[in-house]
């Protein structure tokens, strides 16, 4: 397109549109009238993100490497081929077994919480509409995931689900500085609602302003009615800072979440809620206090049976 009048004249107005739609999004909320629009590009693109999920699979690679080196009639070309091929393997192989781990302790976590949880695979990272902290999941609509379902893993809370496509899903992640999650502390029931700060420490704004609260408390869901979108009882984190009680109606907690969001890869979208609040059997163990080293000197008394004068002391230090 060349560089006429017109041609700004419709750059602009294409901008003005774009934002447009953006503020209507944003003020719609869950009811935004381009949800349906979202909605569709999720199906049109699910299917092409879990795709190209599936082509860069290093074990895919590996048997695509071995199939083709039998062609070649160069032999050290060959060997290449099969050294690169094994190598792919043994790293898929370590991968399995991350993913086997993070797996064991997900359904460890559906287990004592007592959550129906159908399992996914991050397969996208980012959103292609707005600025939002989200990922893209390989279970949808197909896979009886809705709307508003709390998204958790081995750690703890990871989000809940905004778009539901036939294939795919977004999940908004508890960083993101639209999510907002009621929260109990652990112990003395006090409660809050847990803000994210993107890659700082969620902000809680706990109702009791003078609620007795301490680094290392830890919080976990309050749950919401129906359990959508959230389920009760899923660890979110660890207090790391309280602001100091200026007598206000609520007090202001900082804390560091369970789970490490930039390294997501097996996650479980809660299908079926607990039949009863779990409390605090979900969260983990507490780690156990190190023992300080005591030291004991003893003091050898001298033949006269008098305690040696300081010289005597330096003396035998030296």
């Amino acid at each position: 397109m060349r560089d006429t009048k017109e041609s700004r004249l419709l750059l602009v107005l294409l901008i003005a549109i774009a934002f447009a739609l953006i503020t209507v999004d944003i003020r719609g909320g869950r009811n935004s009238p381009v949800d349906g629009a979202r909605q569709a590009a999720a199906a049109a693109f699910g299917p092409i993100e879990n795709g190209l999920s599936s082509a860069v699979d290093p074990v895919g690679n590996a048997v695509s490497a071995v199939r083709d080196s039998g062609s070649r009639h160069d032999r050290l070309a060959v060997m290449e081929k099969e050294n690169e091929a094994l190598k792919a393997e043994l790293g898929s192989d370590d991968r399995n077994r991350s993913r086997l781990n993070q797996l064991d302790r997900m359904l460890k976590v559906a287990g004592q919480g007592q959550y129906g949880i159908k399992g996914a695979q991050v397969i996208a990272i980012g959103a292609a509409q707005g600025f939002s902290w989200t990922i893209t999941i390989d279970a949808g609509a197909d896979d009886g995931i809705k709307r508003d379902m709390t998204v958790l893993n081995g750690d703890g809370l990871v989000g809940r689900v905004t778009t539901v496509g036939p294939q795919t899903a977004t999940v908004l992640l508890a960083n993101d500085p639209d999510f907002t999650v009621g929260t109990r502390m652990e112990g003395n029931d006090e409660l809050g609602f847990a803000s994210g700060q993107g890659d700082r420490p969620l902000r809680v704004e706990l109702l009791n302003g003078k609620a007795e609260v301490k680094k290392g408390d830890r919080l976990v869901t309050f749950g919401s009615q129906a359990d959508k979108p959230f389920v009760p009882g899923v660890p979110v984190g660890v207090v790391s800072r309280v602001d100091p009680s200026g007598g206000g109606l609520t007090r202001t907690l900082y804390v560091t979440p369970y789970v490490g969001f930039s390294k997501l890869d097996i996650v479980g979208v809660v299908v079926a809620g607990p039949k009863k609040d779990p409390r605090d059997e979900v969260l983990p163990a507490k780690p156990k206090p190190v023992p300080t080293p005591t030291v004991t000197v003893t003091v050898t008394p001298s033949a006269d049976g008098s305690a040696p004068d300081d010289s005597d002391t330096n003396g035998q230090q030296q």
